[in-house]
């Protein structure tokens, strides 16, 4: 088995800062890539930033020049910086992880619990 845990999350004012953390820990032999996905109140979940295991990059164009994720291979966890944060940030934040676990060998895919972020003066 396979554990997401979040932290980070929380209330901040239009152009503040938050860093989100995503620990995976259990029975992980290789995480391919991990990533941060928001849902807001009556919307979809929407990918917001990913990073694979090499660094490749990839964010939503809302949060470009904004958000900075990265990735530590030997702790398994991941960040996402949001700096200049505007109302429409708020959200549930997930983490997700797809990655290969041990014994098994096979790919899996994997979510947090959520964190919320808030946005607001």
């Amino acid at each position: 088995q396979v554990q997401l845990v979040e932290s980070g999350g929380g209330l901040v004012q239009p152009g503040g800062s938050l860093r989100l953390s995503c620990a995976a820990s259990g029975r992980i032999f290789s995480i391919s890539a991990m990533g941060w996905y928001r849902q807001a109140p009556g919307k979809q979940r929407e990918l917001v930033a990913d990073i694979t295991s090499d660094d490749n990059t990839s964010y939503a164009d809302s949060v470009k020049g904004r958000f900075t994720i990265s990735l530590d291979n030997a702790k398994n966890t991941v960040y996402l910086q949001m700096n200049s944060m505007k109302p429409e940030d708020t959200a549930v934040y997930y983490c997700n992880a797809d990655l290969i676990e041990y014994t098994s060998m096979d790919r899996r895919n994997y979510w947090g619990q959520g964190t919320q972020v808030t946005v607001s003066s």
